[in-house]
């Protein structure tokens, strides 16, 4: 019965694809879904995107492992997005563009700005959608155990298929769906797993008191908080897949209520997933981490049940992954490739091109994914890379102008920035990855101010012939 809840999931999200497929008409259907989201499908978007596998299988996995304090990989999202609602959200709207590095080229000028913050953004990007991926087939794993590649593989190729028939539209209406399920799925699942596990003095007895700690404790100090804050909650403030929801609603109003609706119901939703987590600590000790959701799901919830259960799982591992291969495809296409032949890509053909990105991003990310397999160590990958490169010079973007920032001091802080932070991250320098944050900001204000000095001496120079 499980098997056929979850293949009725898998081919309904196939079916919106072909329904959706119709919509598409011209590269603003499939980008932005002709910016008419409404505060309920921009709402439902974000949650469906944001719930994904990091916030389900990982942490529930940080919350078997480090306890309460684990909740804080989703609360960090949440300040993210509080900051994101009140401070720039009705501007990021208000560009009326279709991607993150088009804001770039508004803020600092030039194609260049564009091409690179692109390049950083889909190589980051690759390593948010492997952990997708990887969190997809570790939950399909308790139904078919053994077959974890293959399963990667068929989760993998259900997202890609509904993502190219029906781009921005079908993403939309999967996670309107998507987000419904996923509610639904946790709640039966905290109820269950709590009564199972004798209520909450239960608990407690059967586990040390430090994992209940919050909001530090022994395992999770405040700088893992920090670093939680600057490479995971600065990711929501200044995301990509994030912008792409924004760009999608109809006005900027309606992105900035949108906003603060998610980030709302994202509070209770971080510690009901962390708790279910504790819950399999008791329940189910000794086993990995990333597997104590779906472990949970099938040793606690009753057959049938479970079922909707695994479903609303895979939902919030597809809903996140379908956004984010959306989006990088959509800036390949048309931030690198239109750029790189000067605008002379007629709209059928991007179109196409960007169809052909999302296999292509997919597959790499699928491989990725199964050399891997580690969720929060392919998403940190991806996180760090990201934020390292492309936060400051963003948010100081919007006041480029008055801070005297220009294209050479943000194309040092994208490169250096990014670059170090993938550095530091593969040699397992960690603890040294706070510093990319202020050796960004040194480089986009040091190459701005040499810039200047050079075009003021080029200036003088032309001046005295």
């Amino acid at each position: 019965m499980n098997v056929t809840i979850v293949g009725i999931f898998l081919i309904g999200m196939i079916v919106v694809g072909i329904v959706s497929m119709k919509k598409i008409k011209t590269t603003v259907s499939y980008f932005v879904a002709d910016r008419n989201g409404s505060s309920i499908a921009i709402t439902g978007s974000l949650l469906a995107t944001l719930i994904g596998g990091s916030s389900t299988i990982g942490l529930a996995g940080l919350g078997y492992a480090k306890g309460l304090v684990g909740a804080w990989w989703m609360l960090v999202g949440v300040i993210g997005l509080l900051i994101l609602s009140f401070w720039l959200a009705k501007k990021v709207r208000s560009y009326a563009v279709y991607t993150l590095p088009e804001i770039l080229e508004r803020q600092y000028g030039g194609n260049t700005v564009k091409i690179i913050a692109s390049l950083v953004i889909a190589t980051a990007w690759l390593g948010i959608i492997a952990g997708q991926i990887i969190a997809a087939g570790k939950i399909l794993s308790v139904l078919w155990p053994g077959h974890l590649d293959l399963l990667m593989v068929m989760a993998t190729s259900v997202f890609i298929l509904y993502t190219v028939l029906g781009g921005q539209y079908s993403i939309l209406r999967t996670d309107f769906i998507q987000s419904i399920i996923i509610i639904a799925g946790l709640l039966l699942c905290l109820i269950i797993s709590i009564s199972a596990a004798g209520g909450f003095a239960s608990m407690a007895g059967h586990l040390p008191e430090t994992h209940f700690s919050f909001p530090v404790s022994p395992v999770f100090g405040w700088s893992n908080l920090l670093t939680f804050i600057l490479f995971v909650g600065t990711a929501y403030l200044v995301g990509p897949d994030i912008y792409s929801r924004i760009f999608c609603s109809r006005n900027p109003e309606t992105a900035k209520n949108s906003i603060i609706t998610a980030a709302l119901i994202m509070i209770p939703l971080a510690f009901f997933i962390t708790l279910i987590g504790i819950t399999a600590r008791v329940l189910l000790p000794g086993i990995p981490p990333e597997s104590a959701l779906p472990s949970l799901v099938m040793k606690t919830v009753p057959i049938g049940l479970n079922g909707l259960v695994i479903a609303a799982l895979l939902a919030a591992v597809m809903s996140s992954a379908d956004t984010c291969l959306l989006t990088t495809s959509t800036i390949v296409a048309a931030d690198i490739i239109n750029p790189a032949f000067k605008s002379t890509i007629d709209e059928k053909a991007l179109l196409m091109i960007t169809r052909i990105g999302v296999i292509v991003i997919g597959v790499i990310s699928l491989f990725i994914a199964l050399k891997l397999k580690g969720i929060i160590t392919s998403l940190l990958l991806g996180y760090t890379v990201y934020t390292s490169g492309l936060v400051i010079p963003v948010l100081l973007g919007f006041y480029a102008k008055s801070l005297k920032l220009n294209t050479s001091g943000v194309i040092a802080a994208v490169i250096g920035g990014g670059g170090m932070g993938l550095i530091l991250k593969l040699s397992g320098y960690n603890n040294l990855a706070l510093l990319t944050f202020p050796v960004s900001a040194v480089l986009l204000f040091s190459g701005s101010y040499l810039s200047r000095l050079m075009e003021g001496k080029e200036t003088a120079e032309t001046v005295e012939t």
